[in-house]
């Protein structure tokens, strides 16, 4: 991860998922380089135990959590309003809450609720979260959205289900769709779509696959293993800065070369 610059001194930035395992890296490469960080997510506990962590990093890092449920519209508009009073802002946004939630992989066990958790989560979530910071970032003269997208929504993967697929799948229009429309406003949208990474929750659903399962994983990938956190957080604090300045509407895939685009 980056040392500690000011890339994004005098920003705020709002992370949803902000305190998950890829979440909370993120939340923690933006407090290194100088932004005041927004940290939602839904379990409390952790939401606080991760504020306290990115005030540890630097002495000047600003850092506040709020737990929110992403599919609710009024408790999304009241986080970036609450955002804004407190830091200015936001100026960033990166969608982090989502994933396959616990829910089956194969479809002939998946259940209507499993669909309408990870829809919910990931498209209405994401969408509603980029709705409600809009008029944040316009009166702000611009801003950058990183949505969350998956190798997943790119191609058949063998760990995730159908939901998933298509939640995924969702973002990337939905990205592209909000960066034509919002170019005027100077506010840039992009995707990330990661491959595998190995956080609590994916790791006990790859050590369920049988040994053979998991190893073709691993020969599927160009590169031969699975990524470290931070090359999964660079490619996302990228697609903020400035260094990013003329990206809109595309997505950045980072998965060792597992997916490779025509």
């Amino acid at each position: 991860m980056a040392g500690t610059s000011e890339r994004f001194g005098g920003r705020t930035v709002v992370v949803t998922g902000g305190a998950g395992g890829i979440g909370h890296a993120v939340a923690a490469g933006f407090a290194a380089e100088g932004a005041t960080v927004a940290v939602a997510d839904t379990n409390a506990d952790a939401v606080a135990a991760t504020v306290e962590q990115l005030t540890e990093i630097r002495e000047s890092a600003k850092a506040q959590g709020f737990v929110v449920d992403v599919r609710n519209a009024t408790a999304v508009r009241q986080l970036m309003s609450e955002v804004n009073a407190a830091f200015g802002g936001p100026h960033l946004l990166i969608t982090l809450a989502g994933g396959s939630l616990g829910t089956p992989r194969d479809l002939v066990n998946v259940a209507p609720d499993d669909i309408d958790l990870v829809l919910g989560v990931n498209v209405l979530g994401t969408l509603l979260c980029c709705q409600a910071v809009l008029p944040y970032m316009v009166d702000a003269g611009g801003g950058a959205i990183v949505t969350v997208s998956s190798i997943g929504g790119r191609q058949p993967s063998p760990v995730t289900g159908v939901p998933y697929a298509a939640a995924k799948a969702a973002v990337l229009g939905l990205t592209r769709r909000l960066a034509h429309e919002l170019g005027k406003y100077s506010i840039r949208v992009n995707a990330i779509a990661p491959g595998l990474v190995l956080t609590d929750r994916l790791a006990g659903m790859v050590k369920a696959m049988d040994p053979a399962e998991r190893q073709s994983v691993l020969d599927a990938i160009p590169l031969s293993r699975l990524p470290e956190l931070a090359e999964i957080v660079e490619p996302i604090l990228f697609l903020a800065s400035d260094a990013a300045s003329y990206i809109t509407g595309i997505v950045l895939d980072v998965n060792g070369g597992r997916f490779m685009p025509t």
